[in-house]
């Protein structure tokens, strides 16, 4: 996937390179073209362990509210007291009132640097919206603490940057510090969503979706979700303005990519129960949804209900009988669940002392016992006959 959306602005459509992308632990369904990865999020790897959790904790917490600030030394501010996020004015703005506030849509200037002094890019009016995610972490803590037309120098470490993982666009090495130069030129009240043309609202559900793609895809999947529930709440908003079927459906098909990418980033956080109800959700609008489908077998096997999950992967397989990796996971599925019963059915086995040989051994007692009393009552009955039949006799002779 296509990363070059890590400042906010839409990768523009017609950029392709060629790439492919697929899923990791190749669970992908197909291979397929940068300009269609972006339809949907890939499918999702091996989510059973929850790996690549790298998201910062306090970074996380300091993004959903204001940093704490921790005093300045030298003219520098740590903005979250570990030294590894720091903001110096260069020029100062109109005052601490017109700070930014968290939803307003801010216009910036950026000037990206390596530590070495390496330009990185250079961007003018750059827009985004604040706490949504729509860039690196580094710039949505620390603009909103710079005031209107100041001018600013930030050093953050690569947790708060492009992380472990570095950037093909801009071009960013793994675990690389940055030096931003920023320049706060303007904060406005985001537009209200119901009042936006059908075409807008579609078009920023599927900005913030992408955004959701890059944090995926960069293992942020706490981002990840955030990214994806923003675009829901845009799919969902009521509309004041009139709306016409084909754009209905071209919303309802954002919601559902948006709820397979949401249940893919969920299974990474091991919140299962989240991804089921995201499944769940996708499932009711388009029922034979392959991805959700699988996904949803996917949540069903991790929580032990083999059953439900082996009943569900069938149905995706039916719909598309070709797909190799449900095929795999289907028998790796049918597999572990017989294991499971033949274990269970051995344990109850020792637990009722191997009943099965003590009725083979009962049965030739019963038939035998049965057989004797048959021989006994014919040998009664014969002996009463004869003993009638000699009184009979001498009762003649008399």
């Amino acid at each position: 996937m296509d990363a070059s959306d890590e400042h906010g602005s839409a990768p523009p459509a017609a950029k392709k390179t060629g790439q492919t992308s697929l899923l990791d632990s190749g669970e992908d369904f197909e291979v397929l073209d940068e300009e269609d990865v972006d339809d949907d999020l890939p499918p999702l790897e091996d989510a059973g362990g929850g790996k690549g959790k790298n998201t910062d904790d306090m970074g996380k917490k300091a993004a959903e509210e204001e940093p704490e600030l921790s005093g300045i030394v030298d003219g520098w501010l740590d903005v979250l007291g570990n030294d590894q996020l720091k903001k110096k004015a260069l020029e100062a703005g109109q005052g601490r009132d017109s700070r930014p506030l968290k939803g307003q849509n801010v216009k910036i200037n950026l000037k990206t640097h390596l530590v070495d002094g390496t330009l990185v890019e250079e961007q003018q009016d750059l827009s985004f919206t604040m706490g949504d995610g729509d860039v690196i972490q580094a710039l949505d803590l620390t603009v909103q603490l710079m005031e209107m037309g100041e001018k600013a120098l930030v050093q953050t470490d690569a947790k708060y940057a492009y992380g472990a993982r570095g950037s093909l666009d801009p071009e960013v090495p793994p675990n690389a510090a940055l030096s931003l130069e920023v320049e706060l030129l303007e904060a406005t009240d985001a537009p209200d969503v119901e009042l936006l043309a059908p075409s807008e609202k579609i078009t920023l559900a599927i900005r913030k979706r992408e955004r959701g793609n890059v944090h995926y895809q960069r293992g942020d999947y706490a981002f990840a979700v955030n990214s994806y529930s923003i675009a829901l709440q845009i799919t969902e908003s009521s509309s004041k303005v009139d709306i016409s079927p084909e754009e209905e459906n071209e919303l309802l098909d954002v919601k559902v990519k948006c709820l397979n990418n949401m249940a893919a980033s969920q299974l990474k956080l091991d919140h299962y129960d989240a991804a089921l109800k995201s499944c769940v959700s996708a499932l009711a609008h388009h029922p034979n949804n392959i991805k959700a489908l699988f996904r949803m077998g996917k949540v069903l096997a991790l929580q032990g209900e083999y059953t439900e999950a082996i009943q569900t992967l069938r149905k995706a397989l039916k719909l598309e009988p070709s797909n190799k990796t449900i095929h795999a996971e289907l028998s790796k599925l049918v597999k572990k669940h017989s294991e499971q019963r033949g274990a269970e059915q051995a344990m109850y086995k020792k637990m009722l002392g191997n009943p099965s040989s003590s009725s083979s051994m009962q049965t030739p007692r019963a038939k035998s016992s049965w057989g004797l009393s048959w021989k006994w009552l014919f040998g009664a009955t014969a002996v009463a006959i004869g003993g009638v039949a000699l009184s009979v006799v001498i009762a003649a002779r008399n």
